[in-house]
């Protein structure tokens, strides 16, 4: 089943990527490794997911941003990938941040949303690296962001 399949299955329409909010690029590459920025939760309609875990959201409401996060991050890969998703070749690295309280520890948890989401729509080359923090604060008031590296064929 083509990566193309496997979102039509899961109901996942892609969005265009985002613009940059600041000073930098959605994507950059090396070769065949493409590095995505960081990309912040947003809720159904486009508005900043805002929150904090362990004070006003919950480990299931921050797994639903990590997964938002993620859908976002393969609109950003598309464009990466020239239009086609179908030259992954491996998602090689996540790295999550969560903004979270000092006594919050399922960071972990959370961003199971967005490695399951990976999972799920690359098979075997959606397995990854990766690596969950716990943070003060993101910008806007987030409380997931997340970044990517890939490798393309």
């Amino acid at each position: 089943m083509s990566v193309y399949e496997k979102l039509k299955s899961l109901d996942i329409t892609l969005a265009a990527p985002a613009k940059p909010a600041a000073a930098y690029v959605m994507h950059a590459a090396i070769g065949n490794t493409v590095f995505l920025s960081g990309h912040i939760a947003k809720k159904p309609g486009g508005a900043v997911w805002v929150g904090q875990l362990g004070k006003d959201i919950d480990t299931a409401e921050g797994k639903e941003a990590a997964r938002a996060v993620a859908i976002d991050l393969l609109g950003t890969l598309q464009e990466a990938c020239g239009g086609d998703l179908n030259r992954v070749k491996r998602i090689v690295k996540v790295m999550s941040l969560v903004n979270s309280t000092p006594d919050f520890t399922e960071q972990h948890l959370v961003t199971n949303g967005a490695s399951e989401l990976l999972g799920e729509v690359f098979g075997e080359a959606g397995a990854h690296a990766r690596s969950a923090f716990g943070v003060a604060q993101l910008p806007l008031g987030a409380c997931v962001e997340i970044e990517l590296i890939a490798e393309l064929a």
